[in-house]
């Protein structure tokens, strides 16, 4: 796949979609937090308690795993949305952070904050 560089409107479409995805897993987040202090006030006021059977207790502590994966992996894609904005506002929004060449066009339309060209991230997901 040729790497090209973005043109302004390119760029410009992308910082929207950037925006937009940011704004969205910002309220995701926001839910999740808050859905975890609800579950945790109701187990402390004694809706969950010590009583209940060990399988009432799996299917908590299971859910409660999957809230803290899916919180850490909203956070992690916030994480790569912010540094694309900032690549943006430095210049190097583009370029593999790998190895300088440009990232193929297709590869930031797909994931706009990609951070490496598809031969680097390969590399990378090999190790």
């Amino acid at each position: 796949m040729a790497a090209a560089k973005l043109t302004k409107k390119e760029q410009d479409d992308l910082r929207a979609r950037l925006l937009e995805e940011q704004q969205e897993l910002r309220e995701q987040l926001a839910s999740i937090e808050e859905d975890s202090f609800a579950a945790t006030q109701s187990e402390m006021i004694g809706d969950v308690g010590l009583d209940d059977e060990i399988a009432d207790a799996g299917t908590i502590t299971f859910e409660r795993e999957k809230d803290l994966s899916i919180e850490q992996n909203v956070r992690d894609l916030l994480g790569k949305i912010d540094r694309a904005l900032r690549r943006m506002e430095d210049g190097s929004y583009g370029v593999c952070s790998a190895c300088g060449k440009p990232i193929e066009k297709a590869r930031l339309k797909a994931l706009p904050y990609a951070d490496l060209c598809i031969k680097d991230a390969q590399a990378r997901a090999r190790r």
